[in-house]
Parts: C-alpha cells; sequence; structure tokens
C-alpha cells in the first residue's frame, strides 16, 4: 500500500528541489547569512525553508541535518 511505501523512502526524497538544495548547503556548513546572498533570498526565506526540511525529515536542529547528510552521503 501506498503508505508503507512512503515510509521506505529516504525522509529527504519529500523535499522539494529547492529544499533539497538548500539541506545540501546547510550539510557542507554554510551559514543562514551565507546561503541567503548565495541564493539572493532574504535570511527569513532561508530560516523559513530550514524549518520545513526539519519539520518533513521530522528533525530538530542543523547538526542532526548534517549527521544525515553525511550518513547518508549527500555530502563528502
Amino acid at each position: 500500500n501506498e503508505l508503507e511505501l512512503k515510509s521506505e523512502r529516504p525522509p529527504h526524497n519529500s523535499l522539494s528541489d529547492r529544499e533539497y538544495h538548500l539541506l545540501l548547503l546547510i550539510a557542507s556548513g554554510k551559514r543562514a547569512k551565507e546561503i541567503s546572498e548565495e541564493l539572493h533570498l532574504s535570511a527569513k526565506t532561508i530560516s523559513t525553508y530550514k524549518s520545513r526540511i526539519l519539520l518533513k525529515m521530522n528533525m530538530k536542529s542543523s547538526a542532526e541535518l548534517i549527521n544525515y547528510a553525511i550518513k547518508n552521503r549527500l555530502v563528502e
């Protein structure tokens, strides 16, 4: 059934392309200010995206995101 298939997918597969890109930038150690400058978005927008990523992936901090990205070989 669809629910079972969904639970087998890695959490990062639920992210939009923009959210996934942001996850990679966060996981590579960039700060919100650097990301906002790089993507020409406000720091508030970056913060909103980050909150959505944490919510979708059921995590509480950037450290958890970074750990996840390294374990799943999303970043080097």
